[in-house]
C-alpha cells in the first residue's frame, strides 16, 4: 500500500512542484537567516546587518537582468546559436561583476560614512564576491530557460544553506565585528551557489554567430530588463537604505525587522515570477493565449497577500514577538500597513514581468516612474517611521492602478 502511494506521489510530482517546494525552502531559510541575525544582534547591530542584506538584494536584482535575458533566449535560441549566446553572456557578466565589485571596494569608506556602519571592511569583502554572483546568475538563467528546475533549485538551496550555516558558525566561533562576519558568510555562499555548474555551455573562444536581428533582440531586451530591475531595486530597497541614512541605528534596526516581516508576500511572489517568464515566452512562441497564466498567478499572489495582511492586522504583536522578540515590539502597529504596501507591489510586479516577457515595455516605464516617486516621497516625508510607510502605500496604490488600467486597455 505504501509503495503504491509513493509511486503515485512521484508520478504527480513534476519538476515545477519540486521548484515551488524548493523556493519555499529557500525563502524560508533566508527568512530564518535574517530572523536569527535580528535576535542574536539586537536592533542596533542588526541595522548594519540589514545594510549588507539590502546590498545583497540590490545585487540580486542587478544580476537578475542577466538571468532573465539568459532564460528568455535559452527558450528562443537553439544549438550553436544558443552556445555562442551563452558564452557571450558569461563574458559580459564577469566584466560587469568586476566593474561593480571594484566600485564598491574603492568607495567602501564613503559607504561606511553614508550608512553609518561600524566598519568599511564589510563592503570590501562583499565587493570581492560580486563577479561570482553574476556568473551564478547566468548559470541559473540557462537552467530557468531550459526548464531544468531541479538544477535551478539546487543552486538556490546551496547558496541559502551555506550562507546560513557558515554565518552562524563564524558568529559563534569568532569574536570580531559581526558585520564583517556576515559579509564573509555572503562571500562563501556565492561560491557554493555555483553548484551545479553547466560547463558545456561555455566556449570562451567561440565566435558570435548571432545575426544582426538576433543581436538587436538581445540588446533591446537586456536594456529594458536592466531598467526594470533598477526600478525593482528602487522600490524594494530604497526605503531601508534611506531610513538607515535619516534615522538612528536603533530605529533603522526596528524598520529593517518591519520590512523583513512585511516582505513575505514579495518573496513568495518571486517563485511565480521565475516560472512566469519562460512559460509566457513559450506560449507566445506557440501562438497560444497568455492571459490565463497571468490571471492565475495574479490570483495566487492576491490570495497569499490577503492572508498575510489579515494576519498582520489581527496578530501583529504575536508575530513580532515570535519572530524577533520583545526588543522589536514598537513597530507592531505598522506591520499590516507595510505588508499592504508590499502586497500591492507584488501584484503590480506580476503584471510588469508579464508584459516584459511579451516585449511590451510601458508597464516597465511606469514602474520606474513610481519607484522614483517613492524615493522622492521618503526624502521629503520622513518625520517618523509611520510616515515612511504611509507614503509607500500611496506610491504602490497608484502604481497598481496604472498597471491595471494598462492591462484592461490592452485586453
Amino acid at each position: 500500500m505504501m509503495i503504491a502511494i509513493t509511486k503515485k506521489i512521484k508520478s504527480n510530482l513534476t519538476t515545477t512542484h519540486v521548484f515551488m517546494l524548493s523556493g519555499l525552502l529557500v525563502n524560508g531559510g533566508n527568512y530564518v537567516y535574517n530572523l536569527l541575525l535580528g535576535r542574536f544582534l539586537g536592533p542596533e547591530k542588526f541595522a548594519d546587518a540589514a545594510v549588507l542584506v539590502t546590498f545583497l538584494l540590490v545585487l540580486s536584482f542587478v544580476a537578475m537582468t542577466f538571468q532573465l535575458v539568459t532564460a528568455k533566449f535559452s527558450v528562443l535560441f537553439e544549438t550553436s546559436v544558443f552556445k555562442a549566446f551563452a558564452s557571450n553572456m558569461y563574458k559580459k557578466s564577469v566584466l560587469t561583476g568586476i566593474v561593480l565589485g571594484c566600485f564598491i571596494i574603492f568607495f567602501a569608506t564613503e559607504l561606511q560614512l553614508f550608512f553609518k556602519t561600524s566598519t568599511s571592511s564589510m563592503f570590501v569583502a562583499f565587493g570581492i564576491g560580486i563577479p561570482l554572483y553574476f556568473i551564478m546568475s547566468v548559470n541559473r538563467g540557462i537552467f530557468q530557460g531550459k526548464q531544468q528546475l531541479v538544477s535551478l533549485s539546487v543552486t538556490y538551496q546551496a547558496e541559502m544553506i551555506s550562507r546560513l550555516l557558515i554565518t552562524l558558525a563564524l558568529l559563534y566561533f569568532l569574536q570580531i565585528e559581526s558585520s564583517l562576519i556576515i559579509s564573509f558568510g555572503i562571500l562563501a555562499s556565492f561560491l557554493c551557489g555555483l553548484l551545479p555548474f553547466d560547463f558545456k555551455n561555455i566556449a570562451w573562444k567561440s565566435t558570435n554567430v548571432l545575426s544582426k536581428t538576433q543581436s538587436k533582440l538581445v540588446r533591446n531586451f537586456f536594456i529594458i530588463t536592466a531598467f526594470y530591475e533598477l526600478t525593482q531595486i528602487i522600490i524594494n530597497n530604497s526605503d531601508i537604505l534611506l531610513v538607515k541614512h535619516y534615522f538612528e541605528s536603533y530605529d533603522a534596526g526596528l524598520y529593517a525587522s518591519l520590512a523583513l516581516i512585511g516582505r513575505v508576500v514579495y518573496f513568495i511572489a518571486w517563485m511565480f515570477v521565475m516560472l512566469l517568464l519562460p512559460t509566457v515566452v513559450k506560449l507566445q512562441k506557440e501562438g497560444k493565449n497568455t492571459v490565463p497564466i497571468l490571471l492565475k498567478y495574479v490570483t495566487y499572489i492576491g490570495g497569499i497577500a490577503a492572508v498575510i495582511i489579515i494576519s498582520c492586522v489581527f496578530f501583529p504583536t504575536q508575530i513580532i514577538h515570535i519572530l524577533f522578540g520583545e526588543s522589536y515590539l514598537e513597530i507592531a502597529p505598522l506591520l499590516w500597513k507595510y505588508a499592504l504596501a508590499t502586497g500591492i507591489f507584488a501584484i503590480s510586479n506580476i503584471f510588469a514581468y508579464y508584459y516584459l516577457s511579451l516585449d511590451k515595455y510601458i508597464p516597465v516605464v511606469l514602474s520606474g516612474i513610481f519607484g522614483m516617486l517613492q524615493i522622492v516621497l521618503v526624502v521629503f516625508f520622513h518625520e517618523s517611521l509611520a510616515q515612511v510607510v504611509h507614503v509607500q502605500i500611496i506610491a504602490m496604490v497608484l502604481l497598481l492602478i496604472v498597471q491595471l488600467s494598462f492591462f484592461l486597455k490592452n485586453n
